[in-house]
């Protein structure tokens, strides 16, 4: 009777759920299907248990991430055969969530009387090539010794962070330490646009005269306007939901290890939905395959 029961509602409820709530095991119970010839499942479809098996396991490995979009592509990535509404229900049925991002506040200090680039970007987060252009910004940690200041240069072309560098404090060599690091990972062509915020790191003439020795071109948001610079914004968002909410981090070293084990995940593995679900890196690498390929 309660296999019969189990059977009449295995597809609105988990197995396992089903089998818990009348003290029987699923293992008995998928035997005793077996056995009868009432368990076929169709071709090559995954069980509502081992979905969620898969479910839970990446959930893990992205510390609570992604949401069921994200998810679906995850599962389909790693060639689970399963429709993005079931895998919607499922997390729902068990409370797998992503985690919810807050709001910070600022890091921009613009009340100075510095010169001012003009904003050469203008919103226009596209590329169509690497190395054309950069964004680059400031946030924080915080930490029982103190403030941990990150700065990132990211590559609008496939969103990956190529350049980073982290300080107690947020002088103008936080930035422009970040710039270095960019540019001696990639060693891009004279013409390269780094728009940043208005912020006096970036009007120093430590930033200014560095952008100018690797032969790129300043570009400033607007003040007080966060969406002059989404995509970096967008990171923050992202970094502070998947690493340091709720975190209490005894030392800065142990916050700095943190964000760098983030930034390597994100760059080669974190699926990244303006790249139609694949990580930066990956998307870098295509399009390089792509062009090798024309030029044969």
């Amino acid at each position: 009777m309660k296999c019969a029961f189990i059977d009449r509602n295995r597809h609105h409820w988990p197995v396992s759920v089903l089998c818990e709530a009348l003290e029987i095991s699923p293992s008995g119970y998928h035997q005793r299907q077996q056995r009868t010839g009432g368990d076929k499942p169709h071709r090559g479809r995954v069980s509502n248990d081992a979905l969620l098996a898969h479910i839970k396991a990446i959930h893990a490995q992205v510390k609570g991430e992604y949401g069921w979009p994200r998810m679906w592509k995850e599962l389909v990535a790693r060639a689970v055969r399963v429709g993005k509404e079931r895998v919607r229900k499922l997390m729902a049925q068990h409370g797998i969530r992503a985690r919810h991002k807050r709001k910070y506040i600022a890091t921009t200090n613009s009340n100075h009387n510095l010169p001012v680039a003009p904003n050469l970007l203008e919103r226009n987060f596209t590329a169509t090539a690497p190395n054309q252009v950069w964004t680059t910004d400031i946030t924080y940690c915080a930490t029982a010794e103190g403030w941990v200041y990150l700065s990132v240069i990211i590559d609008l072309f496939s969103r990956q962070v190529v350049g980073w560098s982290m300080q107690p404090h947020m002088k103008a060599e936080l930035v422009t330490d970040a710039l270095r690091m960019a540019w001696f990972r990639r060693r891009p062509q004279a013409g390269v646009i780094l728009h940043s915020d208005r912020g006096s790191q970036y009007c120093s003439g430590l930033f200014q005269d560095t952008l100018k020795a690797y032969g790129m071109r300043s570009s400033m948001s607007r003040r007080g306007d966060c969406w002059d610079n989404a995509p970096t914004e967008s990171l923050w968002g992202s970094l502070k939901v998947a690493r340091l909410h709720g975190r209490h981090f005894a030392t800065r070293r142990a916050a700095m290890d943190e964000i760098i084990d983030w930034l390597g995940f994100y760059n080669s593995r974190r699926l990244h939905s303006t790249l139609d679900y694949v990580s930066p890196m990956t998307f870098e690498q295509n399009w390089f395959a792509a062009q090798q390929g024309e030029a044969a």
